[in-house]
């Protein structure tokens, strides 16, 4: 038994000697074999990219470690740059590419490359090549003779290799938390965006014979992932910042997926105007669950077109505030109406349809007058816009965009509005017509109040309908105006009260002597309004639209030209009454301090 247990045990220790001994061998034989190769590996790396490029890219790295056991590889120190001189060349042959690359970074780990395959196959197939922290600036300069060109190299670079390989497969490549830095050469002056912390991830990038002219390929890649968290950019007058959250992108669908965007004043409403010195607009936008869908990423790349079959927006909200109690910074505004200010973009743009879904929208100002706060809502907007381009080949086929929204005002009365907007007008034509019905007079105190220091008592609108044709000059149309049981009050600010006060007497001439109560009148009589109203050039586009729909609601209640100068005498005859009779009893009371004093 003994003899036994003894050749057993030396059994296996010749074979723990031999397995290590063969060990030795094995890793001595993969390090002098990787030391041999390495300087011709690295000749190789360096001319791939040459030749692969056509001289414009150069590859620059300090050391190469390879490991052949486990088919790793690390290249340390990484440059890859773009050839100028080579560059210019090509613009002059018209073969130059619309992006030039920069790409630094510390290190590039290949995973998995089988160098048996390599060796024995003359197949590269690369598990994972891994991209930590790059820096990656891309500079676009748009050539006309790169128009409609497929995604897809004009030469195979399959012609590069083929005298070394089959073929080369990279499964993943992975860009983790790279910088990324986009340079638009294509103005006057360059336009420069960055973000950071973005995850790239490129899919079965493959080089062999047949890959060149495969469709399903985009620059030989099967697919593009993105990934962006928790974005936030400081817009360049630095009153705001822009927020964008959870953003993804897949290339073989072309959607984009963004979770949440934001974009959110650094300032308070009170600090908001104190900041800029003058009364500005402040804006709030908090938008969800945004996708974009068919996104042409080719076209983006090549000649940062943005080009997309449409757009949708499901929940949030946009909010304006100003504080007109700051000096009003004057400015024209005439050309800087929606459409036209679309034409103006540097970046082309052609989204086929925007879908909105339960979006908020307010408006808030607060009156230097009243000392109140003001504001109008429109709640759960939802709709469409199609056609928004600023494109000259798709508006030489369609130069409208159209908006057709259902909105509810003040959460009651609903409203269906569309506009339409001519892309091509000079004069930024475009028209608007809507319907709003069944809101209680009332729910508007909250913004004639403070603002028009007018109390609504009680009313109400059974159907306000306009139609209006408009330009950046003058707005022309109709509006009818159907309401019942109309009366108001006219307010007034007192000096040491914090709420505003009623002016009795004036309301009572006002109920009685100019506003219509009804229209249709008791008798049947309708007062259809007409509107000319042009526009101030410091107005903007909201105001214009506000005014104007105004004027036709002021005319059809019965606050004409006419009657506001019957107003003015009347209010001129109450204020002289007042100061006369403050003079008699001034006189009475000195007449009687006379006599208290004689006596």
């Amino acid at each position: 038994m003994i003899n036994k247990a003894s050749r057993k045990q030396k059994i296996l220790k010749w074979i723990i000697g031999s397995l290590v001994f063969i060990s030795i061998i094995v890793v001595s034989a993969a390090w002098y074999i990787s030391a041999q190769l390495k300087p011709s590996i690295k000749k190789e790396l360096r001319e791939l990219v040459l030749k692969s490029t056509n001289g414009l890219y150069q590859l620059e790295f300090s050391d190469l470690h390879t490991n052949l056991l486990t088919g790793s590889a690390t290249i340390l120190d990484v440059n890859i740059v773009p050839d100028t001189n080579v560059y210019q060349q090509l613009i002059a042959q018209k073969k130059a590419p619309n992006n030039l690359y920069y790409i630094k970074l510390k290190e590039i780990a290949i995973k998995r490359f089988h160098p048996l395959n390599i060796f024995l196959n003359r197949e590269v197939n690369v598990s994972l090549l891994l991209f930590d922290k790059p820096e990656v600036t891309m500079v676009n300069k748009h050539f006309d003779f790169n128009d409609d060109k497929p995604p897809r190299p004009s030469k195979s670079p399959y012609d590069f290799i083929k005298k070394l390989f089959k073929s080369i497969r990279v499964e993943v490549v992975d860009f983790k938390n790279a910088r990324f830095k986009h340079i638009n050469n294509n103005g006057p002056i360059p336009d420069i965006d960055s973000v950071a912390n973005l995850n790239v991830s490129l899919r079965d990038w493959l080089i062999d014979s047949f890959s060149a002219q495969d469709t399903t390929r985009l620059y030989l890649l099967k697919d593009v992932n993105l990934n962006l968290n928790n974005y936030s950019y400081a817009t360049p007058d630095s009153m705001y910042h822009i927020n964008v959250n959870q953003l993804s992108f897949n290339a073989s669908s072309g959607i984009v997926n963004i979770k949440e965007f934001g974009l959110i004043p650094r300032y308070s409403e009170k600090e908001f105007p104190k900041v800029n010195g003058y009364a500005r607009d402040r804006f709030m936008i908090k938008l969800n669950n945004i996708s974009l869908d068919g996104l042409d990423l080719p076209a983006y790349l090549q000649k940062r077109e943005l080009i997309a079959k449409q757009m949708n927006i499901t929940d949030g909200g946009i909010s304006v505030f100003n504080d007109n109690s700051y000096p009003s910074l004057i400015r024209v505004k005439t050309g800087k109406f929606p459409h036209q200010l679309l034409q103006l973009f540097n970046t082309k743009l052609t989204l086929e349809k925007i879908n909105l879904k339960n979006i908020d929208v307010s408006y808030a100002e607060f009156d230097r007058d009243s000392k109140h706060r003001g504001e109008i809502t429109f709640n759960h907007t939802s709709g469409s816009i199609t056609n928004v381009t600023n494109a000259v080949k798709i508006k030489a086929k369609n130069n409208f965009m159209q908006a057709d929204l259902v909105t509810y005002v003040m959460q009651e009365g609903k409203m269906d509005v569309n506009f339409k907007f001519d892309l091509n007008s000079p004069l930024g034509a475009f028209d608007y017509k809507g319907r709003l019905t069944n809101l209680d007079g009332r729910k508007l105190n909250q913004i004639t109040k403070p603002l028009g220091m007018v109390q609504v008592n009680k009313g109400t609108i059974n159907e306000l309908v306009f139609d209006i044709k408009a330009n950046q000059d003058v707005a022309k149309g109709t509006l009818d105006f159907r309401f019942k049981d109309l009366s108001v009050g006219l307010l007034k600010k007192v000096e040491g009260k914090q709420r505003l006060v009623k002016q009795g007497w004036l309301s009572i001439l006002a109920n009685a002597l100019i506003i219509n109560s009804d229209n249709p009148s008791s008798n049947g009589k309708f007062i259809a309004a007409k509107i000319n109203y042009k526009r101030q050039p410091t107005a903007s586009f909201f105001s214009f639209i506000w005014r104007s729909l105004f004027q036709g609601a002021k005319y059809s209640v019965g606050v004409t030209p006419q009657k506001e100068a019957e107003i003015s005498t009347q209010i001129a005859k109450f204020e002289k009454m007042i100061t006369d009779r403050d003079e008699r009893r001034m006189r009475r009371q000195i007449r009687v301090d006379k006599r208290e004093k004689s006596q």
